[in-house]
């Protein structure tokens, strides 16, 4: 039996005062909405309505029972309002996730743009170089850098690439010398960034050569997060390897150089991942929608304002 929809033919042939001008709202016959009306007394095992061949009338119980269907059917109708407007109008917390460095100098400031348009959504973000299980762990989107995604059954959607570069800061270039092919490498400190897609004995790059590997010795300086990075090597402790949005502001501002301009290293893709397709909530698709439109134009700028940013 269907309370639910049992209940609502019950309300209707209260309003209605007969089977027959209920059914006809309701679009069915009257022998259903007979029965309707029926089930429910049988399943309470309590008369809820006095029915006579001109007229029907509520019991005592049927009038209590009436104001309960009618809070119950309340709530039901507003439930579904809520779940229908989620898929509609973006609205409540959108749960992010975002490899750190990414995340500061990319996320961030999508999230500002988007939420000008879309004011009604909050968004807690979450920084973090590992990949995160989304569902276990709530996530509703994950921006992540990688060569290529494991199988997992999330859907994916490519918003670019990001690649780092090798840097140092003026005064270690004017003490040390600039290298100007990979060989020359071996004379320099070699500062190491550890991350999950970085290995942590080797700088492997892409130039004119094709890939081109140099092996590292030890270490003066290992950190596994990019802007600490970014901050030896601006304090001189050696050359680097950066991502290209920990890399350009301290470019721009001059306190480190770009060396090696004719490569680049560790080429990544960038993904949005999400948990399903079907039925997906409306803050979530407006989000991969916005970063879909809006990330590659900057990524794909920023690639080309590198090329102001080389020491000769």
């Amino acid at each position: 039996m269907d309370t639910l929809q049992n209940m609502r033919v019950f309300v209707r042939v209260v309003e209605a005062g007969s089977f027959t001008a209920a059914a006809q709202h309701l679009n069915t016959t009257t022998a259903y909405a007979s029965r309707a009306v029926s089930d429910l007394e049988a399943h309470l095992r309590t008369r809820l309505l006095n029915r006579t061949t001109r007229r029907i009338a509520l019991t005592e119980a049927g009038e209590r029972y009436l104001q309960r269907c009618e809070q119950i059917l309340a709530y039901v109708d507003q439930a579904e309002a809520e779940a229908g407007d989620a898929h509609a109008r973006p609205s409540g917390k959108l749960k992010v996730h975002s490899m750190t460095g990414f995340g500061q100098h990319y996320v961030v400031p999508m999230i500002s743009r988007y939420q000008e348009r879309h004011a009604s959504v909050q968004v807690e973000l979450t920084l973090a170089q590992r990949m995160p299980d989304l569902l276990d762990e709530g996530y509703d989107v994950s921006v992540v850098l990688a060569s290529d995604l494991p199988d997992s059954g999330l859907v994916s959607q490519r918003l670019g690439s990001a690649f780092s570069i090798a840097c140092a800061s003026p005064a270690y270039i004017e003490k040390h010398g600039t290298p100007h092919v990979l060989s020359d490498l071996v004379r320099h400190t070699c500062l190491q960034l550890v991350t999950p897609v970085l290995p942590t004995d080797k700088w492997i790059f892409e130039g004119p050569n094709g890939q081109e590997t140099v092996s590292l010795g030890p270490s003066t300086f290992t950190v596994n997060v990019a802007d600490a990075m970014a901050v030896a090597i601006r304090e001189g402790m050696g050359l680097g390897v950066l991502p290209t949005s920990s890399a350009l502001p301290l470019l721009r501002a001059g306190t480190i150089v770009r060396v090696l301009p004719q490569y680049q290293m560790q080429e990544l893709n960038v993904f949005a991942l999400y948990p399903s397709r079907q039925y997906l909530d409306a803050k979530i698709r407006t989000w991969v929608d916005f970063l879909r439109d809006e990330l590659p134009a900057t990524l794909a700028a920023d690639a080309e304002s590198l090329k102001a940013f080389v020491v000769t």
